[in-house]
């Protein structure tokens, strides 16, 4: 099997995302990323284009209606996720992924595979 090696970057990349100071490009997609619940959500965005707030909340079990909120929040900041709110009683909110929402799905899925692997290695 042919492994890749990452090499270590050598030219400075220190920048800013409004308050916070990454030095690698790998920092900054962790922080749009991290946390226990934002990879699963992206995930279950990326299985069907558009959901409402209940069909996620019921999908991922055990996550409170605040964390899942304050996630959908983060994601939505960060450009990953896109609100829909419809002026109608109840309340109608839909989410669906962007465009750069759906740019991390192909390491979502390598994710997935992983995960797999584990599950059945012998």
């Amino acid at each position: 099997m042919d492994e890749k090696k990452i090499e270590k970057n050598t030219s400075p990349e220190n920048y800013t995302d409004g308050d916070s100071f990454f030095s690698c490009h790998v920092e900054l997609a962790n922080k749009s990323i991290s946390g226990k619940w934002k990879i699963l959500i992206l995930y279950r965005l990326s299985l069907q284009p558009i959901k409402r707030y209940t069909e996620l909340r019921k999908e991922l079990g055990s996550i409170s209606e605040k964390v899942l909120s304050n996630q959908l929040k983060d994601l939505e900041n960060d450009g990953l996720v896109h609100r829909t709110v419809y002026p109608v009683v109840p309340p109608k909110v839909e989410y669906s992924l962007t465009e750069n929402g759906k740019g991390i799905i192909p390491v979502i899925i390598a994710l997935r595979n992983f995960g797999c692997f584990l599950k059945h290695r012998s």
